[in-house]
This record gives C-alpha cells, structure tokens and sequence, in this order.
C-alpha cells in the first residue's frame, strides 16, 4: 500500500495540494468511525502530548504536500526514490529526539542506500531538480514524524496518534487552500475515477497502513522501520512501469540499486537480531554474576 501511494499521485488528475486534502479528509473519518466502533478512546493524557501531536500533524501533512508535489513536477519513481533518504535523517533524529545513542552501523547502512539510490537514478534530468528538491524535503519531513510517532506511541495509543495527526492535517490543509483562494466547490469537482482512487488513497493507503506503520514502529524501532520501507522504490517503480509506463529506468542500474536497498534491509535486520541476541546474552550473565 505505500508503494501504490506513489502511483495514486499520477492517476489523480488534481493538484497535489488538492489531493492531500481529500487524502486527510476521508481518512480521519473513516479512521473516527472506524475507532467509535471498535470502542477506542479518543483521550490524550496531557495537553502537553496533545500540543506534540499537533506540530507532528502538521509535519505529516507538509510531508505529502512536498512529495506529491515532487511526483507532479517529475515521475512517480522520482518522487518515490527521495523518499529513501528518510533512513539519513532518522539516523541522526532518534539520538536527539529518543535519547538513542548514534549508531555508525544504522548511519552506515543508510548510506548504502544512497548508493542504492545513485544507480536507480541514475537518468535523472536538469528539470528534475525542482522535483527532487520537493522529494528530499518530504523525506526529511518523513524522518521527523516517523522518530516523533515512536516517542508519541510510549504514552498515547498509535489509533488516537493516527486519528488526531489526520485531522490537524486535515484542518492545516484548509487553512493553506484557504489562503491560496482554492477552498471552495472546485474541490468537489472531479472525474468518478479520482474519487474512486481517493476513497482507496484515504481509507486503505493512509487510515490503515499509517496505522499499521505506528505499531511496527513500537516494536521495531523508527530506523528499522524507515529502512525497510526502503522496499518501496522497488514496489512503486515495477508499479509505474506497468501502470504508467515509466520505464525509462528499468535496466542494469535499476536492478544494481534495487539490489543495494534489499541486501542493506536484509543485513539491518540480521545486525538487529545478532545484536539484540549479545544484550540478552549480557544481561543474563550479569543477572548470573550477581
């Protein structure tokens, strides 16, 4: 479902701010009625977490703000690829925000992406750099929502997390169209197949896999999770070549690269598990010494 996001971006023929709008607006609903259902709370702890989960809704919106933006301006695969940096950024984000010590390892692996990245991209053009100007400020935007949800998540359930980030974005939203002069009934109009396409973009891509994203990120750290949806690239690009026909970048630099970002998710997640085995290791012995 991330993958398919990128892809929604071309075969919704609204601007992109447009589309966020709708994006946030069916998905906070269908996420309400979704939680009034199953029963859930709807209550925050504290005004202070309530305050944090405001500035992260913002974030999330100004996320898909620039990144549907970099799509429209360029390709799907390009908007897509800058997302792969989100790694980068976590990197250096959770020491700061989660009080992680740096990993070389994780700041290491990152970089393998990157590299990963310079063989997929490889045909990037002169007019790509608006686009991808776009596309690496929606990553650095994904990076901070995704280290704030995992701290957000010890103390609020990821559901209201979720819930409540969609509809400041949703409000946020309003008030940029408000501005720019394009809150009106224009938005309503637009083809069945749009509509079609941003009912499936705001209930399964954004209220189900947000949701399901926080959840992982609890138990498996935002690097980690960061990391594998560096998978993405992969998924959205064979996505694009048989929907959009974007196949320009199909060849031996899009296999070299999309291999690089397998291995280093792959080598993350045996490194986690070695390392996750040697602390258990080391705190039984120390319980034994003691």
């Amino acid at each position: 479902m991330w993958g398919f996001t990128g892809i929604l971006g071309k075969l919704i023929h609204l601007d992109a701010f447009v589309i966020v709008w709708h994006r946030v607006l069916i998905a906070f609903v269908a996420l309400g009625i979704g939680l009034v259902y199953l029963k859930k709370s709807f209550k925050i702890n504290s005004k202070t977490n309530l305050w944090k989960v405001f500035g992260v809704g913002i974030i999330v919106a100004l996320h898909w703000m620039t990144f549907y933006k970099s799509i429209q301006l360029s390709t799907a695969s390009l908007g897509i690829l800058c997302l792969s940096t989100t790694t980068i950024h976590v990197t250096w984000l959770e020491p700061l925000i989660m009080k992680r010590k740096f990993s070389w390892i994780e700041f290491s692996l990152g970089l393998l992406v990157i590299y990963g990245i310079y063989f997929v991209s490889s045909d990037f053009k002169a007019d790509d750099f608006e686009a991808l100007a776009y596309g690496l400020t929606s990553a650095l935007c994904a990076a901070l929502f995704s280290v704030f949800n995992a701290r957000l998540a010890q103390d609020i359930p990821s559901s209201t997390i979720t819930f409540y980030e969609l509809l400041i974005g949703f409000i946020f939203m309003s008030v940029v169209l408000l501005f720019t002069g394009d809150l009106n009934e224009d938005l309503f109009t637009m083809t069945m197949s749009d509509f079609l396409w941003l009912v499936f973009l705001g209930i399964l891509c954004t209220s189900f896999a947000f949701l399901a994203t926080i959840e992982v990120v609890k138990r498996l750290g935002a690097f980690t999770v960061s990391l594998s949806i560096n998978l993405e690239p992969v998924y959205t690009i064979l996505l694009a070549i048989v929907i959009l026909n974007e196949n320009e970048l199909l060849g031996s630099h899009f296999y070299i690269g999309s291999g690089i970002i397998v291995i280093v998710v792959i080598a993350n997640a045996l490194i986690k598990y070695q390392l996750s085995r040697y602390e258990a290791k080391k705190e039984k012995n120390n319980l034994t010494r003691d």
